[in-house]
Formats: C-alpha cells, sequence, structure tokens
C-alpha cells in the first residue's frame, strides 16, 4: 500500500505550524524547492494546482501568481505560482504519488 505524502511546516517568522497530506503537500514541498523560480502545471504538471495554491492561501501562505503566455499548437496563458512566504519543512513522511 502507498503511503500518502505528509509534510510539518512552520511558516516564519510568526511560526505557525501546518501539517499537510496529499497533494496539498506536495503542492508546498514543489514551491519550496523551486524557490524564486516558481512552477507551473507545464514543468510540474498536477492536476489541480489552482486548487492546491487556494487550500495554501487559506492556511495564510502566500503564494504569487504570475500570468504568463505561451505559444505553440495550443496558444494562450499559464499561471506560475512562487512561494512568497518563508517555509521551512520540519518533517515528511511518505512520498508522493
Amino acid at each position: 500500500m502507498t503511503e500518502k505524502l505528509q509534510i510539518l511546516v512552520k511558516v516564519e517568522p510568526d511560526g505557525a505550524t501546518h501539517e499537510m497530506v496529499g497533494r496539498e503537500a506536495w503542492a508546498l514541498q514543489n514551491l519550496v524547492r523551486a524557490g524564486e523560480a516558481g512552477c507551473t502545471p507545464i514543468d510540474t504538471p498536477g492536476p489541480r494546482w489552482s486548487h492546491y495554491v487556494f487550500l495554501l492561501r487559506k492556511r495564510g501562505i502566500v503564494v504569487e501568481t504570475i500570468h504568463e503566455s505561451h505559444g505553440g499548437p495550443f496558444a494562450g496563458t499559464h499561471a506560475r505560482y512562487v512561494l512568497r512566504s518563508r517555509v521551512r519543512i520540519l518533517d515528511e513522511i511518505g512520498r508522493a504519488a
């Protein structure tokens, strides 16, 4: 049986801690790793990035959305999400699906 990813994070400087499970944990973990480059659904595929960011924002975690244009056969725009809160991952349990 596959264990869901679970992380415990601390938002600095206020010190609030949050336990996150599943895709919400996966999204925050990717945002922390990406740093200033941020994440897009193109370079870090995930089915519902906008929802994961919504959940993080509900917890008070600041994530900036930058709208970018892209070309190709399905030209349009996409979002780049950049973590603006200082977050430290304290513990990781399990692994991403």
